[in-house]
């Protein structure tokens, strides 16, 4: 068999105990099983992982992994994942990011690199396609993210992370240029490694296999994200952040603490407000056609401005209407290195708690003198930051509240409150690595901010999560941006809400079920590429593997199904896909008991069409889906899931 194009055909493997790298075992064909980025990563750590593995473990893994479209000429194809066991959840964490450093570790000839081990000193990897030099990194240690990466040679592929992560804080983050792997710890487990930096430089290109068709296709690709409403107007123009105010008036924007969906000062904290008063320019993750990042100014220097979920989470959801406190508190977070979505709805969830009297950290909804201060004690724990810098699930478990500590199997959610977005709330409960909007299949964009489909009614919403948790599982895995993906709905949807055959598609959509549920268990039914889903054309001209609508659904299945026996290996019960009492139980409007998350009725149609029971994937799901995993290790981690 000729041998695939767009990968290196290497995998690194560092041990930062012993100081020794070497060349791990993958073959063509786990790439066409698993493709790469974070399913790639699943895979692996399924195969390594053992029962009552934690994150601070010396054999735990930090996978980092490219897609086969990274360095291909691909449009915002510079995507590159991490995954590890999470210091914050307990189970696997898949943190993906834009910086460069995916398209610098190709160039040293390599796909991913895999670390092992812990170092006894603060440590600096620098990765060349025949060498991996260990230096040391004490003088590194203790410095920000951008002090670190300007220390650094500046023709590289950096990852660094803050003092966040030196103070494995459970929600630090890594860092590459200004983007970030953000959530689940990953920053934490680096810092308990000692591994205060990456570097990864290099000058091979990975080759394609049909050159011409590739560039066609992306030619295409670009127009078709340009004229894109979506990716085409919106975010270029107002950025994630013009989300603001279509939350607002869907009542999904998160408000005191999710207690509500709407919040009287939104227009303070839009992205029209931003754009108009704040707004330095446009920016973008390298190979972006979409340029979505905004560039603020803090201090007399432009940094990277704040997206949604900072705005939602720094100010609706703790009744604050200051933009210029959330610029700067989003780059003072930034140079810690630390999730700002985690941050962020750890402080509501103190303030909640001094709210009713359980515990005063300081913190009051609508006061901000103090917050930036308390950032600063989070990522050094110290003093009532040591206690936040665990994160909400740890504070409920400590002082109660866990009917208000707004996370998902620990991680705490997006800024997007789901009592209006049902579906949405769904994804929430059953992605794998928590409270996440993406990973959650990010439904919510049919559910108001895109198209606006019934986001009260249940039906059918089990079925388009599932179908869009496994094509956003196989974007990522192709090493591209998500929010290619938007542009997989029509655009006279979005554009033309009135036209009599929107209203009929729009009034369809959730008696689709049945169909959706068909094509996500016989892929070989869409065989087929659709020009809205220009990845499908671009892996196969790339790479030569067959690639069709059908194959991308099933290696986002097999990524998905991967990562949940990984996280039931770990500990995961059986029934995990919860969400707190607020948001299944309290409905957000009292007048209307629709208006909470119906979530078991929901849950029993997913895990039915998933091919799951209790949340955990039966034997013959995964052998249908050819996830590599022994019978007797199966076995034991569901008895123990029941127990």
């Amino acid at each position: 068999m000729e041998p695939y194009n767009g990968y290196m055909g290497r995998v690194l493997f560092v041990d930062l105990t012993n100081r020794t790298h070497r060349l791990f075992p993958w073959t063509d064909r786990d790439r066409k099983r698993t493709l790469g980025g974070k399913v790639m990563a699943a895979d692996i750590l399924l195969q390594h992982i053992r029962p009552g593995m934690q994150a601070f473990d010396e054999d735990n893994w930090i996978v980092v992994t490219t897609g086969p479209l990274t360095g291909c000429g691909c449009p915002n194809s510079s995507r590159f994942n991490i995954s590890t066991v999470s210091p914050l959840t307990g189970i696997v964490t898949s943190s993906n990011c834009g910086g460069d450093f995916g398209l610098w570790l190709k160039r040293a000839g390599y796909d991913a690199v895999i670390f092992t081990g812990k170092s006894k000193s603060p440590v600096t990897v620098s990765i060349r396609r025949d060498d991996v030099v260990f230096t040391d990194a004490s003088k590194l240690w203790g410095l920000t993210t951008t002090e670190t990466q300007e220390k650094l040679p500046k023709r590289t592929g950096k990852l660094v992370i803050g003092p966040a992560g030196e103070h494995r804080v459970l929600y630090a983050c890594v860092f590459s240029n200004e983007r970030t792997a953000g959530r689940g710890g990953v920053g934490a487990v680096f810092g308990d490694k000692k591994l205060k930096a990456v570097t990864a430089f290099g000058t091979a290109m990975p080759t394609v296999r049909d050159r011409e068709k590739l560039r066609k296709t992306n030619e295409k690709w670009v127009k078709i994200l340009q004229k894109h409403p979506l990716t085409g107007r919106q975010l270029p123009k107002l950025g994630t952040a013009g989300l603001i105010a279509p939350m607002q008036a869907h009542k999904i924007l998160a408000t005191k603490n999710f207690s509500a969906g709407r919040f009287d000062g939104f227009e303070k904290i839009s992205g029209e407000e931003l754009a108009e008063h704040h707004l330095v320019s446009n920016a973008a993750c390298t190979t972006c056609a979409i340029r979505c990042a905004r560039m603020c100014r803090v201090d007399g220097k432009v940094v990277k401005g704040p997206e949604l979920e900072i705005l939602g989470l720094l100010g609706a959801n703790i009744l604050n209407d200051d933009i210029e406190k959330i610029i700067r508190w989003n780059y003072v977070l930034d140079e810690l290195g630390m999730d700002s979505i985690s941050a962020a709805g750890t402080v509501a969830f103190a303030m909640e708690l001094a709210e009713k009297g359980v515990r005063d950290f300081g913190l009051a909804f609508g006061k901000t003198d103090n917050i930036e201060e308390m950032f600063r004690k989070i990522a050094y724990r110290e003093g009532d930051g040591d206690i936040l810098a665990d994160g909400s699930r740890k504070m409920s478990e400590r002082f109660g509240g866990a009917d208000y500590a707004i996370n998902a199997k620990g991680m705490e959610l997006a800024a997007y409150t789901p009592r209006h977005a049902v579906g949405h709330g769904l994804g929430y409960a059953t992605a794998n690595r928590g409270g996440c909007h993406l990973n959650a299949g990010y439904l919510v964009v049919v559910e108001g901010l895109g198209l606006d489909v019934d986001s009260l009614t249940p039906h059918g919403k089990a079925a388009l999560a599932i179908m869009f948790q496994n094509l956003m599982e196989a974007v990522s895995a192709g090493g591209e941006c998500l929010f290619t993906s938007y542009a997989v709905l029509p655009g006279f949807l979005i554009d033309k809400p009135n036209w009599p055959l929107t209203k009929a598609i729009l009034a369809a959509f959730p008696y689709l079920g049945p169909v959706i549920n068909i094509l996500s268990h016989f892929p070989q039914l869409p065989a087929i590429n659709i020009p809205l889903l220009p990845e499908s054309y671009a892996i196969k001209y790339a790479t030569g593997i067959p690639s069709t609508m059908g194959r991308m659904l099933t290696w986002g299945a097999y990524g998905y199904n991967a990562e949940r026996m990984a996280n039931v290996i770990l500990g995961q019960k059986a029934d995990a896909d919860q969400l707190p009492a607020r948001l299944t139980d309290e409905p957000q409007d009292p007048r209307d008991p629709r208006t909470k998350v119906p979530l078991n009725k929901m849950k029993r149609v997913y895990n039915r069409a998933r091919g799951w029971k209790d949340g955990i994937p039966t034997w013959t799901r995964l052998k249908t889906l050819g996830v590599k995993i022994d019978r007797e290790v199966y076995k034991e981690a569901v008895k123990e899931a029941y127990r």
